[in-house]
């Protein structure tokens, strides 16, 4: 009897800790958040995902109601930075603002990243898009992509387009165009974008992809032409510019999207009320004013539709940059 007794105690404080326990996780949740919340930025200060970054981390702060910091972890084409988010801890206090270029291009040209995007993070929101601008030195007599396109044929080798270094997003770009036209343009790989514009403006290199804020002050003063928006749709800062896709390359999409991101097993209500004041967030008219003023455009899309075309995008980098033999490995 006595045992039976001592049993019953025994299970009674069992549950009663246990609900204490679940209790306390529940309002910890609920309490979400309770401290400050990290954004990291895999880029340098000033550049455009830290832009990005710090106009939805002012937005976010006043909606939460709680302290936002950007943290810029910079490093080996984005990977450190994303790599230290995939590595924190799952609970709503470190998100990332990732963009195309860590997320689904590096990891489709280098084989030794110590992260997996599609494993390592939850895609909570897409957030922007940025469309780059496919481009000719003046010189070149092309005036359209598929002006681009036929000159390429015809003179196969000949025709040099300047990068930001290999599997960069002006690499790939371009690989991706070679790709759908059956075109040989050769590569030439520098350690930033500015060093590969500089050229190209010179007339050291004949075409390449940049983004728009970085492109257009040239394409406005005459020194480059604008030939294609690399975007499905064309920009509102030059509405006259076709896409390439509209040029004669069915298929061509390249869009430098940025998206916020949690370490995989964030708690699913963290990442929902995550995504629900980011879609609030970039809702507002000044949101989407400052981002166009960086030449972006505010495309929110949920967990579910950002996390299928996150993973579509990855095979169709992976497929570019095989069939490319584009390896960061090999370079």
């Amino acid at each position: 009897m006595t045992m039976t007794m001592q049993a019953r105690k025994s299970m009674v404080m069992a549950v009663a800790v246990a609900g204490a326990v679940f209790a306390g996780q529940a309002m910890a949740q609920q309490a979400w958040p309770a401290k400050p919340i990290r954004m990291v930025v895999p880029f340098p200060v000033g550049g455009g995902s830290d832009s990005t970054a710090r106009i939805l981390s002012q937005r976010l702060q006043d909606r939460l109601k709680q302290q936002i910091i950007v943290e810029n972890r910079t490093g080996a084409g984005g990977a450190i930075g994303t790599e230290f988010a995939a590595r924190a801890a799952p609970d709503g206090y470190t998100i990332l603002l990732g963009s195309a270029s860590e997320i689904v291009m590096l990891p489709a040209v280098a084989s030794k990243l110590s992260f997996d995007p599609l494993k390592d993070f939850v895609a909570i929101a897409r957030v922007a898009d940025v469309p780059l601008l496919l481009v000719a030195h003046p010189a070149l007599p092309v005036k359209t992509a598929r002006d681009l396109a036929e000159l390429a044929r015809k003179r196969p080798g000949d025709i040099n387009y300047g990068s930001a270094g290999n599997g960069s997003t002006s690499h790939l770009s371009m690989a991706l165009f070679n790709s759908l036209t059956g075109t040989t343009m050769v590569h030439v790989p520098y350690k930033g974008s500015v060093q590969a514009t500089t050229d190209l403006v010179a007339g050291m290199l004949q075409a390449g992809t940049n983004t728009m804020p970085a492109a257009l002050p040239f394409v406005k003063s005459g020194r480059l032409r604008a030939l294609a928006i690399t975007t499905p749709r064309r920009s509102p800062l030059l509405p006259d510019v076709p896409t390439v896709a509209e040029s004669g390359v069915p298929g061509y999409d390249v869009t430098l999207w940025t998206g916020v991101f949690s370490p995989t097993g964030t708690p699913k209500d963290i990442v929902a009320q995550l995504g629900r004041e980011i879609e609030a967030s970039l809702a507002q008219p000044d949101t989407r004013e400052a981002l166009a003023k960086l030449g972006s455009e505010a495309n929110f899309s949920p967990l579910e539709p950002f996390t299928a075309f996150m993973r579509a995008e990855f095979a169709k980098w992976v497929k570019v940059t095989r069939e490319a033999n584009i390896r960061l490995d090999q370079q």
